[in-house]
């Protein structure tokens, strides 16, 4: 990546530009949550030496924290989505100091929203905004970091913790499987995943969330490009569809750099709209109930009510199997 001028301001674009887009690579693209944009994008970095910073998934701990990387095979245990809060720690002053040991090079920053719109500002506030991209990812919200600390724990009393993806593409993009493995046998995450939807473990300041509209003064946001088959249907592929909103002029420029990777197709901030690209996730009403459940009776307890599936909807899930063409 070409190295742009000390002081360079990253301008905003009039519009924001939309793209639907994934990988060329056929093996990318199974591996990736969507359509391989994240790989995409940080293999322009890492080609060039640069640095990434984003979420990795720690099984000695057992939570996500954010990393600075420098290999493809790093960004690789990266990749996927990851349904927990990611620790920030020090990451921002980590990259401070890598860009100061590295004063040639760049480096990419990926997150959600408000980690993204924090990183930005204390790039700002250094000095060395000119030197990092920004791209945020859209956002359903973040659990508490308890919730998935206890399931783990729970998980685990049968054996180690590996193998964690909650976005297998086994059935296809639309209809993703989240599994891990406990002593190398496969276990379905499915509970947890439910708690995830239905909105009952959210942080509270997810139901007031800021970035959850098309216009951002990142670079670049990613997540999936939902409804694709009906408002793009020529394009849409089952094994995964990103969604890339440009909205500088240094995204703009990235995006030159990362299209001849991928297949893609110019959009807009109308047919690509979603829930988490007009307003926050609302509110369950049963957050009380579920974190009084929680307190009152552990995680056992508590994923047993909330985390299985109604009678009702096994079926319509038993049905559609049987009439899938």
């Amino acid at each position: 990546m070409n190295n742009t001028a000390d002081g360079e301001k990253q301008g905003l674009l009039s519009e924001t530009v939309v793209y639907a887009a994934r990988v060329k690579n056929s093996e990318t693209l199974k591996k990736s949550s969507s359509g391989g944009a994240f790989t995409a994008i940080s293999d322009v970095f890492l080609e060039n030496g640069d640095a990434v910073a984003c979420t990795v998934y720690n099984y000695q701990t057992n939570q996500a924290e954010f990393r600075i990387i420098t290999t493809k095979e790093e960004r690789s245990a990266a990749r996927g989505s990851k349904y927990m809060q990611s620790i920030t720690g020090d990451i921002f002053r980590q990259a401070e100091k890598w860009l100061s040991d590295n004063p040639s090079k760049k480096l990419l920053f990926v997150g959600m929203g408000c980690q993204a719109a924090g990183f930005q500002k204390f790039a700002e506030i250094k000095g060395f905004r000119n030197r990092v991209t920004i791209v945020d990812i859209i956002c359903h919200g973040v659990p508490s970091p308890v919730l998935w600390k206890k399931y783990a724990e729970m998980l685990e009393q049968k054996g180690r913790l590996t193998d964690l993806t909650f976005k297998d593409k086994r059935n296809g993009w639309n209809n993703p499987t989240a599994v891990a493995k406990v002593n190398g046998k496969e276990v379905s995450l499915s509970d947890y995943v439910r708690i995830f939807y239905n909105k009952c473990a959210l942080r509270p300041s997810c139901h007031k969330c800021p970035y959850t509209t098309t216009q951002r003064t990142t670079d670049i946001t990613i997540g999936d490009y939902w409804h694709i088959e009906d408002k793009l249907p020529q394009f849409f592929n089952p094994m995964g569809n990103s969604l890339i909103l440009i909205h500088t002029d240094k995204g703009k420029s990235l995006f030159e750099l990362v299209k001849d990777r991928m297949d893609y197709c110019i959009s807009n901030t109308k047919d690509c709209l979603q829930v988490n690209l007009e307003r926050p996730t609302e509110m369950s009403p049963y957050r009380k109930a579920f974190w009084n459940d929680y307190h009152s009776h552990g995680i056992v307890y508590t994923v047993n009510k909330y985390g299985k599936a109604s009678c009702l909807s096994r079926l319509k899930k038993k049905l559609k199997k049987i009439i899938k063409p």
